[in-house]
């Protein structure tokens, strides 16, 4: 073994790892003193000052676990209760069906008939949650959820819905996490005031704009082989001065902020 060869390869590694971490350190002593700041001159003044506004916050849970999981794949039991489907299976854990009856999309009140497709067709169809309807290409997002609350934007969390120019639901595609396991230690999260707080010390609030909605979810932390843990988040909708409107995901206990730049690009088109 060359010792002054590996010695000098552990001395970068270090001074790499201390630099990381300094910077790190520094990041967040700023948002700390951010945060400080609007603490001391009342976050409401600033708000105020900017015009932006907010409807009335909403009760919350004041502590949540982080989850985990693992990929799930279909077994023959599960695949064969699919009597008026044809399915293909790809990558082990995505299920693609098509139904050999479509189903209307809207009943004569014009109303989705989502909740009875998800019953009568789905399998585990009670674990989704309705999150995007995209008429203009003829397909609805729906997202796993862990207990109320839904996976945002995660490829194996995701169920796929599609119909025709008629208006019938013709085929989805489908992905699933098993059993989903709490860690023991629940933590205390970010209060919604606390996360509108943190939005604006970090300029994500644009002038003249309005809170609509702050919702909580979960997000992907880590992604190992099959298992994924995930992490409380809370979702916060803002309405601009356009009348457009922007999503901002913030980590519910870390206070960090959340991006699924790509993921959202795949499902938004």
């Amino acid at each position: 073994m060359d010792w002054n060869k590996t010695k000098t390869i552990f001395i970068v590694v270090f001074a790499i790892l201390n630099v990381f971490l300094y910077s790190l350190y520094l990041s967040q002593y700023t948002e700390v003193q951010n945060v400080r700041v609007l603490g001391e001159m009342s976050i409401d003044d600033f708000l105020k000052q900017d015009n932006i506004s907010y409807d009335e916050l909403p009760d919350y849970p004041k502590e949540l676990s982080y989850v985990s999981a693992d990929t799930a794949p279909f077994s023959k039991d599960e695949l064969e209760k699919l009597k008026t489907q044809t399915y293909s299976i790809s990558g082990g854990t995505t299920l693609h069906a098509t139904l050999d009856e479509p189903m209307k999309m809207k009943n004569s009140k014009g109303e989705y008939q989502f909740k009875e497709f998800l019953s009568d067709y789905v399998l585990f169809g009670d674990e989704y949650l309705l999150w995007e309807v995209v008429e203009e290409n003829q397909f609805a997002v729906f997202f796993q959820k862990v207990d109320e609350y839904p996976i945002y934007f995660n490829y194996n969390a995701m169920l796929i819905v599609y119909w025709d120019e008629d208006g019938y639901i013709v085929n989805y595609d489908q992905q699933r996490f098993g059993e989903f396991e709490y860690f023991n230690k629940k933590k205390d999260i970010l209060s919604p005031r606390d996360v509108i707080n943190t939005l604006y010390s970090r300029d994500f609030l644009k002038k003249d704009s309005k809170v609509r909605s702050i919702s909580l979810g979960y997000s992907t932390l880590i992604t190992l082989t099959k298992t994924q843990v995930f992490a409380p988040t809370w979702r916060v909708r803002v309405e601009l001065k356009n009348g457009e409107y922007e999503d901002h995901f913030i980590n519910a206990i870390e206070g960090k902020i959340v991006e699924f730049q790509g993921e959202q690009e795949d499902v938004e088109y």
